[in-house]
């Protein structure tokens, strides 16, 4: 997702030695090769490692305390790498996936790793409630053991794409947390894990370290020995650390990074991934009559697409971190293997910035300035007048909404900002009560995630992303049918109908494609991922399982 960008001064950055200096201590052993991460920020930190409150723990537990089954590299595509596993494969029938275990796997207490301990971790996910991190319990049936290394999880109907969200589910110790009496209470101070850095070595409210799992299965490939996570409570801190090189990994939103950090600080470097998408759109169901008239006109909608400027909106708004997105369907770089090339050669032209060519769709469809303002009418003679809503605070998108705006008043369209805190803007649209907005949306191994919350008409009153609210059932079959199928081919063929849905219909206005933010300092350690090595997401943001890849590439500098 886009971060919310804070303003940040280069002054104010460098002033704040005082501070930069306070998160260096307390100081590791000298021969632990220590790596200090930002994986988020907060006023101080709480011990908590209890992976089950999503909320509440501790952004280092997942992934570092506790191994997923299988991490999907999303950069790859959705390629597959065993972790706790080491194979998974669906049923004759697609309604059972069977997980094989690793023998090797210890817990840190010396314990065994074994079937036991998944068939009640994914237990606790399949009860359902605030436990259920992964939001699976309504599509699992059951889950049994099969032998001591081996798990069927039976499904509810046939889901393809559920592996990827199964192992997002945390893997516990049976013989810990089937004695816990309350696991929404649990703070879990002193864990148990089958990842690298089990140990805890210090704890404070300023900071806090993980050291080597003395069980850890591939301790042979670990060449980090703790990691180490410095309270900060915003990017200005982030930043002074940063160019102060008491950091090794952040995933900060910097603007102008090469002037404010990299020209301050010769190791560090960053690498922007594609990371998604963001569009503009209308709301089909507006309350607003008037507006309903164009919102529902698809020759509209195209002119509004046409007369948004996406090189500004990249080179201002995102500091040429992002790029621009001209995809009918606005499915975003990250997915450029599966686009329908048919679908942009057809209404491509519609995602290009061409005011002369916006103008003149509104004038063959029948929008005119009736009353001399400057802007068109319906063809009724109504007035069209709109405003665009972006968060409260969130920079980026409201610099982006100010150039898309600027862009639409020039071919005639009567449209503005408006700038409501998110949890308000976020109910607006939930309940389309509202005219148009700017978002971004979900990435995921593969184009589904995408499509499902941003057009799936169940998914329309759940969040911001189908906030269009153009409810299409064969747009919904489409979207069901994509995991309803192991074939690869069919999965390409369904994806293409899909884009050809959308882009006739214009339901979202592309904008760009978003990036992953991440900064690494080479001073230290080698082994980062990077345009030159990218081996996978490179995000130290929590429960990002492909950084658990990435930490046990990483070496200390010699």
């Amino acid at each position: 997702m886009l971060a919310k960008l804070t303003k940040v001064s280069t002054a104010v950055a460098m002033g704040a030695t005082m501070l930069a200096g306070a998160i260096s201590a307390p100081a590791m052993a000298a021969d632990k090769a220590t790596l200090t991460l930002v994986s988020e920020m907060k006023p101080s930190w709480v011990r908590n490692f209890n992976p089950f409150l999503a909320t509440s723990r501790l952004a280092t537990t997942n992934q570092f305390i506790y191994e997923p089954l299988l991490v999907v590299n999303e950069i790859k595509g959705g390629e597959v790498v065993y972790r706790l596993a080491n194979k998974h494969y669906f049923s004759d029938d697609l309604k059972t996936v069977y997980f094989e275990l690793k023998k090797d796997v210890k817990w840190s207490d010396g314990e065994a790793f074994t079937a036991d301990d998944v068939v009640y971790s994914l237990g606790v996910a399949a009860k359902g409630g605030a436990a259920d991190v992964a939001g699976i319990s309504a599509k699992i049936a059951g889950v049994k053991k099969v032998d001591d290394y081996k798990v069927a999880v039976e499904l509810k109907d046939v889901n393809t794409g559920i592996v990827a969200e199964i192992v997002r589910a945390p893997i516990v110790a049976e013989h810990v947390f089937s004695k816990v009496a309350d696991l929404t209470t649990f703070t879990n101070e002193n864990p148990v894990g089958t990842g690298p850095f089990t140990q805890v070595d210090t704890f404070t409210p300023q900071v806090y370290v993980q050291c080597r799992n003395p069980n850890y299965y591939e301790n042979d490939k670990l060449a980090v020995d703790c990691i180490r996570m410095p309270q900060l409570a915003n990017n200005d801190q982030l930043l002074a650390a940063a160019i102060k090189g008491d950091l090794d990994w952040t995933s900060a939103f910097i603007p102008d990074i090469d002037r404010v950090l990299v020209s301050q600080n010769k190791h560090y470097h960053y690498w922007f991934p594609a990371a998604g998408s963001a569009s503009f759109m209308v709301n089909f169901k507006t309350p607003n009559a008037n507006n309903a008239k164009a919102f529902n006109d698809v020759q509209f909608r195209r002119a509004f697409s046409m007369a948004l400027d996406r090189q500004a909106i990249v080179d201002i708004a995102g500091y040429g971190y992002w790029s621009v997105n001209e995809y009918p369907d606005a499915l975003g770089d990250q997915f450029a293997a599966w686009a329908n090339k048919d679908s942009i050669a057809k209404y491509g032209k519609y995602s290009k910035f061409n005011i002369e060519g916006a103008k003149k769709l509104l004038k063959d469809a029948g929008y005119k300035d009736v009353d001399g303002d400057g802007f068109v009418e319906n063809p009724d003679g109504t007035k069209v007048e709109f405003k665009i809503l972006a968060p409260n605070g969130w920079s980026d998108f409201i610099n982006t909404v100010q150039i898309g705006v600027e862009g639409l008043q020039e071919v005639g369209i009567n449209a503005s900002v408006s700038t409501p805190e998110f949890a308000i803007l976020t109910e607006k649209v939930q309940n389309a009560d509202y005219d148009a907005q700017f978002t971004n949306y979900f990435a995921g191994p593969d184009p589904f995630k995408y499509y499902n919350t941003a057009f799936h008409s169940e998914q329309m009153d759940k969040a911001r992303f189908g906030g269009h609210h153009n409810v299409d059932k064969e747009l919904d079959a489409l979207i069901d049918s994509f995991n309803k199928t192991g074939d690869q081919d069919e999965k390409v063929a369904i994806v293409h109908k899909i884009q050809e849905r959308i882009g006739s219909n214009q339901t979202t206005m592309a904008a760009m494609s978003t990036n992953y933010n991440y900064q690494y300092n080479t001073k230290r350690f080698t082994g980062w991922f990077n345009d030159k090595n990218p081996q996978a997401r490179p995000v130290v943001w929590p429960d990002t399982p492909e950084r658990l890849l990435h930490v046990l590439n990483l070496k200390p500098v010699k």
